[in-house]
């Protein structure tokens, strides 16, 4: 085995509630600064290793996620350098990635090849979340001043917004996750040819287990078991926010959490003394990206997904079989189901899909989550050595997907690229756009209900098999109540385009 084959050595975590006794209202900074001391105390101690750090890499917050993001009680010019001087470190590289959830398993894989190469002698990926505490605040009209100037180097790699979403789609009102991922997961129920109430009771039969590892997760923000009837029902509890997903089912933002991993090579850690039996080795990962959700052949589907979990696989010599664990990005059930059915494995199967809880009840702590997705499957793993775990890290709209595949047994390092599997997605055919269509067929739908009035976004095919996006406006009578009446799946409409070339359903007419 190579002296500069890369390990993860450390990781940490750190959250709060605001109903705990020790509550203490801290920043994002100080929250990924606190995970950042837990993970070199893991692997030894922050006095030991903070010298030694020569690159840190930040996660951002949604605060600081895009060019109209507000952060309420303002922010450190510099996240990576504001949390390394917490820890008495001063890198000589400080990276700020781009926005996603894959982000945390991408820098693994990332630096895991600048390790191998000899880039890179010591690495710290952090991230946080204080969503909650920032409700929090501002609804007791509490006000803070989180603002740092820091300065000094930092490579910005900017917002990674390109390509996530079209004007197809947030034209007719389909812009945020939530409204996104319905279309997909009502896309996929009209594959499977379940009914509402069926097909609500699949979702929940999906993520009953998850809360049960929540838990037992000292740093989930829900620990209530549900079970699927409990997240499947809706109540005024468990509200449906965009058909098909209740409040229980998609992910939750009300998190204080954070989280950080410590990479370095097998000659670093021997020379620093780090124990072999904190080492966990990546065996195999991929990164690739989709297309805009419109640009896709089906969108129930997420085979750019489905490549890089079998790469990362057939890189690490294993199958899907062969896997005890895994954490499968949980914003909503689809981003499980579609990954877990690609790899062939049964709904039945006891094997758990998570080693957090997951996003909706360990919490969704923005970009951020798959660190802690890493944090707890480094933890699991030391528990059972030599056994297998994966991690699938999703970012965007089923956008962006990262894999990682980890032992503590020891790997020998080959290296991989993804630039071949990403040219291999490139190619794929897309969607004809119908321009200018009269009738159709629904495809998929969502209505949303988080608006004063519920809105319907339906994603429709014309006779020819041309795809179009389409929109309810009361001025066209009660087609939301229809589609809350009756399946909108494969109904005929009819539709218009208004003044600003949008298309309007103007008749709604149910499968019988």
């Amino acid at each position: 085995m190579s002296d500069l084959t890369p390990i993860i050595v450390g990781v940490g975590e750190a959250s709060e509630r605001i109903d705990a006794p020790d509550y203490k209202a801290l920043s994002p900074v100080d929250l990924a600064a606190a995970a950042a001391r837990a993970a070199l105390d893991d692997a030894l101690s922050v006095e030991a290793l903070a010298p030694h750090l020569d690159v840190v890499a930040g996660i951002p917050q949604f605060e600081i996620s895009g060019p109209q993001a507000v952060a309420p009680f303002g922010r450190a010019d510099n996240f990576p350098r504001a949390v390394a001087q917490r820890i008495g470190a001063d890198p000589a590289r400080a990276i700020l990635e781009p926005v996603g959830g894959q982000g945390p398993q991408h820098l693994v894989n990332e630096f895991a090849q600048a390790i191998a190469k000899g880039e890179t002698g010591m690495a710290l990926f952090f991230g946080s979340e204080a969503i909650s505490t920032v409700r929090h605040l501002m609804s007791q009209g509490d006000k803070r001043d989180w603002s740092e100037e820091v300065g000094g180097q930092m490579e910005n790699r900017g917002y990674g917004l390109d390509g996530l979403v079209t004007m197809d789609l947030a034209g007719h009102g389909a812009r945020t996750p939530i409204q996104l991922y319905a279309l997909f997961e009502n896309a996929r129920r009209a594959k499977t040819g379940l009914g509402r109430e069926a097909y609500a009771l699949e979702m929940g039969k999906l993520f009953a287990p998850f809360t049960e590892v929540a838990h037992t997760n000292p740093h989930a923000m829900s620990q209530e078991v549900f079970d699927a009837a409990g997240l499947a029902t809706v109540t005024p509890k468990n509200r449906i926010v965009a058909d098909p997903f209740p409040r229980r089912m998609v992910a939750r933002d009300q998190a204080n959490q954070g989280a950080a991993v410590l990479m370095t090579s097998v000659a670093k850690a021997r020379e620093l003394g780090i124990p072999e039996d904190k080492w966990v080795y990546l065996h195999g990962g991929a990164d690739v990206a989709e297309r805009t959700p419109i640009e896709r052949q089906d969108l129930a589907a997420y085979p750019a997904a489905a490549i890089a979990s079998k790469a990362a696989l057939e890189r690490a010599g294993v199958t899907a079989a062969d896997i005890a664990v895994f954490d499968l990005y949980s914003c909503f059930p689809i981003a499980v189901t579609n990954v877990r059915d690609d790899l062939g494995i049964a709904a039945n199967d006891l094997r758990p899909l998570t080693v957090t809880g997951g996003l909706p009840f360990f919490g969704g702590a923005g970009n951020n989550y798959s660190m802690h997705a890493i944090a707890s499957m480094v933890r699991t793993l030391r528990a059972q050595p030599g056994a297998f775990g994966f991690v699938g890290a999703n970012g965007g709209f089923l956008s962006k997907y990262s894999t990682g595949v980890y032992s503590t047994k020891p790997a020998t390092w080959t290296g991989f690229e993804s630039k071949g599997l990403q040219a291999e997605i490139n190619a794929w055919p897309k969607p004809v756009i119908a321009p200018a269509p009269t009738t159709g067929t629904v495809v998929t739908y969502t209505i949303d209900y988080g608006r004063e009035a519920p809105h319907g976004v339906l994603v429709c095919a014309t006779a020819e098999g041309e795809r179009f996006v389409a929109m309810t406006d009361a001025a066209e009578g009660d087609i939301v109540g229809q589609m809350i009446a009756s399946d909108p799946l494969g109904a005929k409409v009819q539709v218009r385009q208004d003044e600003r070339g949008r298309n309007v359903v103007t008749a709604f007419t149910p499968v019988v």
